[in-house]
């Protein structure tokens, strides 16, 4: 199992040196999550919690997430970097092309596109991308991202999108795994139909029985003998021990804030690179593919 840290609500200032230590103690990837717009007042709920309030307080630092990759990917050597989502049909398509492909050409291809369909509306509308057929506007976007991707011209005569013959360059020249957030089964039936899937933070048990879903929508695809990555957030596991259990239910990659298990949500710099060198110690060190 590989490890990934999470830099959701870090200040600017923390990017580059975690990333340092992340990269020089062995961590996998560091995940980056996204958000434009955090509006005072919101008429939509937030999904993920029971009362439909916002983890984040008022003034929380959002980084855009492809400049902070290009940024930390030119500071390392060997980490890779995903986001902890991109909301995808909330961008224009071809401005969405661009950034993720200049950031796969910076970090020679050390990037994954983990992307959610959105929940806020009021963002999308400022945002100027319609909220309703997001899901299925998402998944052609994926098409038209994979033919501009190439540098080659290509066209697109879809029901969203519609271009002539056009490139863009430089090509990406590696793949992008397209992982996929979120735990609506059609949230789980996209994941399955591309490379990877991220959880929320859930109980080892829950990510099991996601897991059988993922692996049941995978075969019904015909896509059970592909790679897939299955990114966790572990709500029970503490120690090796709880981590092999993860592992176990199949977790490939575990996602965390090492330093919470030291010093907890400190805003402290040095604690938490402190806490990202202890955790590579006390528990990356038992696990062969980190």
């Amino acid at each position: 199992m590989r490890f990934s840290i999470g830099l959701a609500y870090a200040p600017p200032e923390h990017y580059l040196p975690l990333a340092k230590a992340a990269d020089e103690a062995g961590y996998h990837a560091i995940a980056v999550s996204d958000h434009v717009l955090n509006l005072e007042e919101l008429q939509t709920p937030y999904p993920y919690t029971a009362d439909g309030s916002r983890r984040w307080k008022a003034f929380t630092p959002w980084m855009d997430p492809w400049v902070s990759i290009g940024a930390m990917a030119a500071v390392t050597e060997r980490l890779h970097f995903f986001t902890n989502v991109y909301v995808l049909p909330m961008r224009n398509v071809f401005h969405a092309a661009k950034a993720v492909g200049t950031a796969a050409a910076i970090s020679g291809n050390r990037i994954a596109l983990g992307i959610g369909m959105g929940w806020c509306e009021e963002e999308f509308e400022l945002m100027e991308q319609p909220f309703r057929k997001r899901g299925a506007r998402g998944d052609e976007q994926l098409e038209v991202l994979r033919k501009v991707w190439t540098g080659e011209m290509v066209d697109h005569h879809g029901a969203f999108y519609e271009f002539p013959n056009l490139e863009m360059n430089p090509p990406v020249t590696a793949p992008v795994p397209v992982y996929v957030g979120g735990t609506s089964d059609a949230a789980l039936k996209r994941a399955a139909r591309n490379d990877g899937w991220i959880s929320d933070m859930a109980s080892t048990e829950e990510l099991g029985d996601y897991r059988k879903k993922i692996d049941a929508f995978r075969d019904e695809y015909g896509r059970s003998d592909q790679p897939f990555a299955m990114i966790g957030s572990a709500s029970d596991a503490v120690d090796v021990d709880g981590y092999r259990r993860v592992e176990a239910v199949g977790v490939t990659d575990l996602l965390t804030m090492p330093w919470f298990f030291y010093s907890g949500f400190t805003d402290d710099l040095q604690l938490k690179i402190d806490g990202t060198y202890r955790f590579a110690e006390d528990v990356l060190a038992h696990f062969e593919d980190r």
